[in-house]
């Protein structure tokens, strides 16, 4: 190649083509950084996006933004991240609905969560937790399960929407206690639990965050956390584990990857960017705040967990009989 060049030019010329040569390429990030979110502006997965946006750009010394590409239950959005090229400049806030659910649920779906995808690290995980309606005879699970066996589809639950995460972790619960209850499913939480509130449906399992709110306001009562310890949020709230269902867990959980076949050193130096921003003090205390826990699975560990909440909860999805078109 400088053999090539020495023909075609002097030597002032070939000094400064060869010093000016490495900078064609300039070093990543050279460019916005985008997190495609799969779900609409305001929503949990959004706004904990938004924050982490925010520290990830300042650590990098980048511009990264959010963007929204909500639809289908979240995988418009992440089908189009996985055809995305492996360059560190588009990732996919994605989910437990996105990476754990989805596959399970639908029966075409456009995207293959493992093989489409380079897991870089897992956000934070939230717990649900069932609540009822104040007129529910229930001050725990316990006697909320006996009411449940005593009247077999008297009561009911709601959910975020057919097959989603809380629909899902509500019927390993009745599967788990060996109880009936009629599904009510909405167009998201907050649809859900103002007809919680008001009596319409009996029992939902939510997300810490958005529930947290009307139990502490009294207009709904807690039974228990889907968590494996307690919530902070919620310390006197004993765990459906402790209640007499030990192994039963239903986290929801936020996760941030890449396309598949991004390059080994990008692919460390952006996990590495996301962990440490994710352990600073602004975004941990923020995720606290939420009832969120900051989580230290990254890289080959994440991607053995997709798989591992796949098969769990692709288990459920057939004994439920829950499946989308």
């Amino acid at each position: 190649m400088k053999a090539v060049i020495r023909k075609t030019c002097g030597a002032l010329s070939c000094a400064v083509l060869l010093a000016v040569a490495p900078l064609a390429h300039a070093e990543w990030p050279d460019k916005v950084i985008r997190i495609v979110v799969p779900f609409a502006a305001g929503g949990s997965t959004d706004l904990v996006a938004r924050k982490l946006a925010e520290g990830l750009g300042e650590r990098l010394h980048a511009n990264v933004i959010v963007e929204n590409r909500p639809g289908a239950g979240g995988t418009v959005g992440t089908e189009y991240v996985a055809r995305q090229p492996a360059d560190g400049y588009t990732m996919l806030m994605g989910s437990v609905s996105t990476h754990g659910s989805a596959p399970c649920i639908y029966s075409r779906l456009p995207y293959d969560p493992v093989k489409d995808f380079t897991p870089l690290t897992v956000i934070a995980t939230i717990p649900n937790v069932m609540s009822v309606n104040r007129s529910v005879p229930a001050a725990n699970l316990k006697e909320f399960v006996a009411l449940l066996k005593k009247e077999p589809e008297k009561y009911s639950f709601a959910s975020n929407g057919q097959g989603t995460s809380n629909h899902l972790a509500a019927e390993l619960f009745k599967s788990t206690a060996g109880v009936s209850m009629v599904h009510v499913p909405y167009r998201g939480s907050g649809p859900a639990l103002i007809d919680l509130v008001g009596g319409q449906v009996n029992m939902m399992m939510d997300v810490v965050m958005t529930s947290y709110p009307y139990i502490k306001d009294g207009k709904i009562r807690a039974l228990a956390v889907t968590s494996p310890q307690r919530s902070p949020m919620l310390p006197d709230v004993p765990t459906v584990a402790e209640s007499g269902y030990p192994g039963y867990e239903a986290m929801v959980w936020f996760g941030m990857f890449a396309p598949a076949n991004m390059p080994e050193a990008l692919r460390a130096r952006l996990t590495e960017g996301l962990v440490q921003t994710l352990h600073a003090a602004p975004m941990k205390t923020y995720l606290e705040q939420q009832g969120a826990q900051v989580s230290d699975v990254a890289g080959p560990a994440f991607s053995a967990m997709v798989k591992d909440e796949i098969a769990k909860w692709c288990q459920v999805a057939k004994k439920a009989n829950i499946h989308l078109d």
